[in-house]
């Protein structure tokens, strides 16, 4: 007899999705969750009258249809998600803005003509964020050159996923940037990021502080074993990166979770006592211009409740490149090192810093690479097995309704087996 029918493993996103989408159609479900808060990579950090969203930081009003299906049935409506309503500039000598929108195709954003009609031919393509694989499987340096690599492509994945370009496959950047509009049109959540899964986890049964050792597949059910306990289920979830799935489910046998490499990222959100100004909420760096410093948030600029009044928040994305040797570091160090580096780009930044926080994902976001898109349809097509998972890799896309569209699909594939037996 075992202990419990469904057992998700990860209250970030997917996991809780996995949870509430299987409690609605009558399943039992326990979420247990390694962290002593949900969210994942959405959560948010509460200090001093300071909203520091540490991972994802803005939801697009178009191409996230499952997001926006689950937040009205979980009554967040769209007040509760304002618009930013402000743009992304590109750092090239200065902030050139118009980053994500069509005005950028006209004023270049820092683009040379020929860079911008290489773009347009890029966009004539067909893509799809849940079957990335169906269209072109190069890097994203593989398929630009030039400025087009150099001040837009480059920057933009590297600044907001943490991706190599020469390792990354260009699909799935081209589905999203493809599907999500403007970025005059993209939103936050008001009360923070972490909104969502604190919704949904109002709605099921989560154990946090309960990080799970490993996970043995038994053919008819699972045994789960952690902090010394054995517990048994009839199905688990695995709503955790696939790199984590090595470690607590080694005998999964999927060359496609072999495949599924993760960036890592270190960011330094700094509290401020002055509300630097900008025009844009977010400038994307360009590695010829800095090789430090990726992406510069202007939280304060993102939402006025993200900073106390007359305060200001700013969040430093460190490069890709230097992410690795941070992750081991200081957090003063790590701090000082992304000030130190900013302050050409945003002056007075040093001087306005009254303290930081400073966040670390080793797993941040799938790195699509090619050997892993062309192994993808495969891995989806034989899932619905004792063992199951959920997560954005899962369709090798970094964004939240990748995540989300994963519990659902997930959810749906257990409801189907448990109507056949």
């Amino acid at each position: 007899m075992t202990d419990l029918d469904v057992a998700v493993i990860g209250a970030g996103v997917a996991g809780l999705t996995t949870a509430f989408r299987l409690r609605a159609s009558g399943r039992e479900v326990r979420v247990f969750e390694a962290a002593d808060v949900v969210g994942g990579r959405m959560t948010t950090v509460r200090e001093n009258g300071f909203l520091v969203d540490t991972g994802a930081e803005q939801i697009p009003e178009t191409g996230y249809p499952e997001t926006w299906r689950l937040l009205e049935e979980l009554g967040v409506d769209r007040g509760a998600v304002p618009r930013i309503g402000r743009g992304i500039a590109m750092w090239r000598g200065r902030a050139r803005p118009g980053v994500a929108s069509t005005r950028g195709l006209l004023s270049g954003a820092g683009l040379s003509v020929g860079a911008r009609l290489e773009l347009l031919r890029l966009l004539r393509g067909r893509f799809d964020l849940e079957r990335p694989e169906d269209s072109s499987h190069a890097t994203v340096a593989q398929a630009c050159r030039g400025d087009l690599l150099d001040y837009l492509c480059q920057p933009v994945v590297s600044g907001f996923f943490g991706w190599n370009p020469a390792r990354s496959a260009i699909a799935p950047f081209l589905a999203l940037l493809t599907s999500i509009g403007p970025a005059s049109t993209w939103r936050t959540y008001r009360d923070g990021m972490d909104t969502l899964a604190r919704a949904l986890a109002s709605r099921v049964d989560v154990t946090t502080s309960a990080p799970v050792d490993r996970v043995v597949d038994d053919g008819s059910s699972a045994r789960i074993f952690l902090g010394g306990t054995e517990i048994s289920a009839r199905s688990v979830v695995l709503a955790v990166p696939a790199p984590v799935v090595h470690l607590v489910h080694p005998e999964h046998g999927s060359e496609f979770i072999d495949a599924c490499s993760f960036s890592s990222v270190v960011k330094a959100h700094l509290m401020l006592d002055r509300p630097l100004g900008r025009r844009d909420y977010a400038v994307v760096v360009p590695t010829a211009e800095n090789g430090t410093v990726s992406t510069i948030i202007f939280d304060h600029l993102k939402h006025p409740g993200r900073a106390p009044e007359n305060r200001g928040l700013v969040t430093v994305m460190a490069h890709p490149s230097i992410a690795g040797e941070l992750m081991a570091a200081p957090d003063a160090e790590v701090a000082a090192r992304l000030v130190d580096a900013a302050e050409r780009l945003v002056p007075g930044l040093r001087a306005a810093t009254g303290g930081a926080i400073v966040r670390r994902f080793r797993h941040a976001l799938p790195e699509a690479t090619p050997r892993a898109l062309a192994l993808r349809s495969e891995f989806e097509a034989g899932l619905s097995g004792v063992v199951d998972y959920a997560g954005d890799w899962v369709y090798l896309s970094p964004c939240s309704e990748a995540a989300v569209r994963s519990g659902v699909r997930g959810a749906q594939r257990l409801t189907r087996k448990e109507a056949r037996v």
